[in-house]
């Protein structure tokens, strides 16, 4: 999630092994060390593009790492600031713990994929119950975080984490729904699906995007979720095939092998631009939820050497028009 989400819900946990007296010290540690496993994002290379995709929420989000970023964190946090302090060596490791231990867990909860399970296993856990942004998740906590330090009463710290189980909880329930939504689509159109996934759309969780995939498309719609379910129809999309799209390719070239890299990072949701013959997007995100135009993607060319990397290129788009349109999906 962003940044100040992840240090937020951190700071709720370490508060929860905190006295009143202690809250601003608890608060402080989980606040840093649930932002610390992101300093993969310095992972990155000139010549390789994917490079930061492979690492970033990798090894420093698994749960195997914990006890290891966890003491890094209290080495640094300890030995530089509280050593002459009134806690000592073990508390902080507790409190550093709690709040580095959330960040993977938190990552997982939304659509980007993180590999919790490292090294067992590559895969990318992506529960789908959250948007990476969510303010009425995440101002809440802010909220009763502050004050919690402010009044010295802990019992705001309790009230933020049952309602960080709360939203997290409901938007199992909506995910639940999305799909249900998504399988009755499919079958109301005759189409044999394979699979059906729901993620949240941007900043909320009452539009959801439906994803299903048959044997050559990916069929992509949104859907209301309140008291009642208003579906909004959205596109179909080929899926990639490589042969017909890129008949110049070598196969054993390094630009074939980032495809597969893309693929793997993109849990195989990717296709081909509508905009651009030689771009491959991931059509898991979009500007609206009922869209398949992909906020990134990798580029080919045919003209480089076999040993070149694709570029990385960006769809996203701040525009005002797009997220009244949102908006509006949310209100309608």
């Amino acid at each position: 999630m962003d940044p100040l989400s992840q240090g937020v819900v951190a700071a709720v946990a370490a508060q929860q092994k905190a006295n009143n007296k202690s809250l601003l010290t608890a608060t402080f540690l989980g606040f840093f060390s649930g932002l610390a496993a992101d300093l993969d994002i310095f992972f990155k290379s000139d010549v390789d593009p994917l490079l930061y995709l492979e690492f970033h929420r990798q090894f420093t989000h698994s749960l195997i790492f914990i006890p290891i970023g966890s003491l890094i964190c209290t080495i640094f946090f300890y030995y530089i600031f509280l050593r002459n302090k009134k806690i000592n060596f073990r508390e902080t490791y507790i409190y550093c713990t709690l709040g580095y231990a959330t960040h993977g867990l938190l990552d997982s909860c939304t659509t980007y994929g993180t590999q919790l399970l490292w090294p067992f296993t590559n895969d990318r856990v992506a529960w789908n119950i959250i948007s990476i942004i969510d303010p009425l998740f995440t101002l809440p906590l802010l909220l009763l975080v502050f004050f919690a330090v402010i009044r010295k009463n802990k019992i705001l710290s309790h009230i933020a984490l049952f309602w960080a189980c709360l939203y997290i909880g409901f938007g199992l329930i909506q995910k639940e729904r999305a799909e249900i939504v998504g399988v009755d689509l499919a079958k109301t159109r005759g189409h044999n699906f394979i699979t059906v996934i729901a993620k949240p759309s941007f900043a909320n969780l009452i539009v959801w995007k439906i994803i299903y995939e048959t044997d050559k498309k990916y069929y992509i719609d949104a859907v209301r979720l309140s008291f009642d379910i208003k579906i909004i129809k959205g596109l179909s999309i080929d899926k990639l095939n490589i042969k017909n799209s890129f008949p110049w390719l070598d196969t054993n070239s390094q630009q074939a092998k980032d495809i597969e890299r893309f693929r793997w990072f993109s849990n195989g949701y990717i296709a081909l631009s509508k905009t651009n013959s030689n771009q491959i997007i991931d059509i898991r995100y979009s500007t609206l939820p009922n869209k398949g135009d992909g906020l990134w993607g990798i580029e080919l060319s045919p003209t480089v050497t076999n040993d070149k990397h694709i570029k990385m290129v960006t769809n996203r788009r701040s525009r005002s028009d797009t997220y009244k349109k949102l908006w509006n999906l949310i209100i309608d």
